[in-house]
């Protein structure tokens, strides 16, 4: 079976390379990463930093889906994975040019975060819609959204059994914007708990002159490229909003979430997209029974002060029983889920 892929996030990667494992006698056709087949463009050629790279590289942007639309005559399928800024574009273009076209929707757009409208061109030019959030379903009234399961609940390996009590680990992101924005308080957080091990998680992509040119001097830290490993180590962590903090909750490990955005974009997401929380594992709990995981510091609020004293507060106890009540909710893991989908089973 020849499926067309449209995956342009490292995320999305990873949740395509676990499904994978439950398939059989499938080829992959289009973008995806180089290590899981031979990509018409790899993700590194897709990747773009704010709104100057977009508009530079739009008309190179409408080049590849027109590809992509080309190809998809040859395929039996298309999964198109997160990434709605091409990715429904995208789908609508193959719907009008092949209306017997399956296409799958995984890892759906958050449409409950911003830009609802959405849910009506999804629901249009979209035969499956494969939810990961329980509550997102609620925002499809078609019948063709459904909640698969999370994926992390299938990637996670490690068991949170015993931790390094002097211990803490450290997450900047992967974003230049925000690592260079948190490094510096990062570090002065490093130097009031000198007498426990940091860990300062680096992205795995990054090569020594970008780690240099981000972080600066580092020698306080341990390195880690495994996030994963650096949290189920650690008895604490200070991370970057982002995947890492559910991944942190679903292993145990007690975090705070810190977070400091372009003030314009900040403005945004507050006063005009009415944007509440930042942390998915708080927004999961409050759709599931109401409470909050996780203490959240955003802008001015993320300092040195704030976060030892998050550090310092924060009752570990709750928060284990808390974390529990996310993987209650999330129930089970979407790999298997999604493959038997895609596979007609």
């Amino acid at each position: 079976m020849k499926i067309l892929v449209s995956a342009l996030e490292p995320s999305s990667n990873l949740h395509l390379k676990e499904m994978l494992k439950h398939t059989e006698n499938i080829e992959l056709i289009g973008i995806f990463d180089k290590t899981l087949g031979y990509p018409l463009y790899d993700i590194s050629q897709m990747a773009i930093m704010g709104v100057v790279d977009v508009f530079k590289k739009l008309r190179w942007f409408y080049r590849v889906a027109d590809e992509m639309v080309e190809l998809a005559s040859k395929c039996d399928k298309v999964l198109l994975m997160d990434s709605s800024g091409f990715n429904l574009p995208l789908a609508k273009k193959i719907k009008e040019k092949y209306p017997n076209k399956e296409i799958i929707y995984y890892i759906l757009p958050q449409v409950w975060a911003s830009r609802p409208k959405r849910v009506e061109k999804l629901e249009k030019y979209c035969d499956k819609l494969l939810g990961i959030l329980p509550f997102e379903i609620n925002m499809y009234k078609s019948g063709k959204a459904q909640y698969v399961g999370h994926p992390l609940l299938d990637e996670i390996t490690v068991k949170r059994e015993t931790f390094d009590k002097d211990r803490i680990a450290f997450l900047a992101g992967s974003r230049s914007g925000e690592i260079t924005r948190l490094m510096p308080i990062f570090k002065e957080v490093r130097k009031n708990l000198k007498d426990k091990q940091a860990t300062l998680v680096i992205p795995a992509s990054f090569d020594d002159e970008k780690i240099k040119r981000l972080y600066g001097d580092i020698d306080d830290f341990e390195i880690s490229r495994n996030t994963h490993s650096a949290l189920v180590k650690s008895e604490f962590a200070f991370i970057c909003s982002g995947t890492a903090t559910l991944e942190a909750a679903l292993i145990g490990t007690p975090f705070v979430l810190v977070y400091k955005a372009k003030k314009l974009d900040f403005f945004i997401g507050r006063k005009i997209l009415r944007i509440e929380l930042v942390g998915l594992a708080n927004i999961l709990l409050k759709h599931y029974n109401g409470t909050l995981l996780h203490e959240e510091l955003l802008q001015d609020d993320v300092n040195v002060d704030n976060l030892l004293n998050a550090y310092h507060k924060i009752n570990r106890e709750i928060f284990v029983q808390k974390a529990e009540e996310i993987k209650t909710y999330l129930k089970f893991g979407s790999s298997k889920n999604v493959a038997d989908i895609l596979m007609d089973r």
